[in-house]
């Protein structure tokens, strides 16, 4: 009896596809649902941050009229986050293969930022402060806020003291969660907001990153001799080049833009991806269904990219969980610096701030360093994870233990 449910359950594990045996492996270990759980709270987070820190009503009447100051002040941005939660909500439900997904919800999101950026124009000049003013001359008969009820550019500069604030000391009934910055504003909105530029750049860094290394290094598996040679040398090049040290070139003659810092980082760690993609492709190539594909006559790309790239992918997932917290970490050590972006907020931009403070005041580097710690050990513990998910030793040593 113990036998054949034990063959039963050795036919049922085969049955399932190789992802769902990852992902059932991946959320068996508790530091990776640690990991899950935090970067899905950051993405929850960063998509709905309008309706969580905003100084616009969420709804409110006034002299009889009701309107929506947060929704038709919304930004182009606010409409892409959105736009892309409710697209992977839908195509995770949808029966489709990972790629598919992946390919589903990347167009979407092209779509929607097309849209966006055509169709919404948000006011060029934005003040916070009429709704106070409008609430203290009591023309408002009903209103609501968000839970936040302050923006992250929002420096409070109608009330005489804008200094900084600390935490839940209240003052002319402002309330502030996580006090506030040397300009004024929210930190807690500031922090709200922030997770936008974390997860943004983290992912497009090593979404661009992903693409090129693969290109080159299935290339480069796949050919070996003359093009390996080159591609070697490449790959070589790019590793010697110093990525923090371009970012602070490119910010001095250039100036700030968390576009052309995506940029850069994804084009200077390539490098990795290619290898391992590279060494996948050597030892595929010569399995007997590359070579079936090839005697069938299938072009080139349906050889590289739909046959021997779902098999060699393993390394690849490792890599990129520890590439985008390497990208989390190069841009709040620019912010950090003082060379990150300018007037939107930014972990390492707020902890640059308690540095440059003339008093030290904790909350200012407590709130952002453990953001920027929690996020990259959070990355790390789902990449450390994966490696054992994906090892096949690892999971046969585990299978015998239990």
């Amino acid at each position: 009896m113990t036998e054949t449910a034990s063959l039963h359950g050795g036919r049922a594990l085969r049955s399932r596809s190789w992802s769902r045996q990852v992902l059932a492996a991946l959320l068996k270990r508790l530091g990776a649902r640690i990991g899950l759980v935090w970067i899905a709270a950051l993405v929850l987070v960063a998509t709905f941050a309008p309706f969580i820190a905003n100084s616009h009503p969420l709804y409110m009447v006034v002299d009889g009229a009701a309107s929506s100051p947060a929704l038709r002040h919304m930004e182009p941005l606010d409409w892409v986050w959105l736009c892309g939660f409710a697209l992977a909500v839908v195509l995770l439900l949808l029966p489709l293969k990972a790629w598919q997904r992946l390919l589903g919800w990347l167009l979407g999101v092209a779509a929607c930022a097309a849209f966006a950026y055509a169709t919404v124009s948000p006011p060029a000049l934005t003040i916070y402060e009429q709704y106070r003013e409008l609430e203290a001359d009591g023309r408002v008969e009903r209103l609501i806020r968000a839970p936040i009820p302050y923006s992250a550019k929002d420096y409070l500069r109608d009330f005489a003291d804008t200094g900084i604030e600390a935490p839940l000391a209240a003052g002319d009934g402002r309330v502030h969660w996580l006090g506030t910055e040397e300009n004024g504003a929210d930190v807690a909105a500031r922090m709200i907001h922030a997770a936008r530029i974390a997860l943004g750049i983290g992912f497009i860094a090593t979404g661009i990153a992903l693409l090129i290394g693969t290109l080159i290094g299935g290339l480069m598996g796949y050919f070996s001799g003359v093009v390996d040679i080159i591609g070697m040398r490449l790959v070589e090049i790019f590793e010697a080049i110093p990525t923090l040290f371009l970012l602070l070139t490119f910010v001095a003659f250039f100036g700030r833009s968390i576009y052309m810092m995506m940029i850069i980082i994804g084009i200077t760690s390539w490098s990795g991806y290619a290898r391992y993609v590279r060494a996948e492709f050597l030892k595929l190539r010569e399995q007997d269904f590359v070579q079936a594909a090839v005697a069938c006559g299938l072009p080139l790309w349906s050889i590289l990219f739909r046959h021997m790239l779902p098999n060699g992918i393993a390394p690849l997932l490792v890599a990129a969980s520890f590439g985008v917290a390497s990208a989390i970490l190069a841009e709040a050590t620019l912010s950090f610096l003082g060379l990150g972006l300018v007037d939107d907020p930014s972990w390492g931009q707020m902890l640059n701030q308690a540095v440059q403070s003339s008093t030290f005041n904790w909350w200012l580097a407590v709130f952002p360093g453990g953001a920027i710690f929690l996020t990259v050990f959070a990355y790390n513990l789902i990449g450390e994870a994966l490696r054992d998910a994906v090892d096949p030793h690892t999971q046969r040593t585990a299978g015998g233990a239990s």
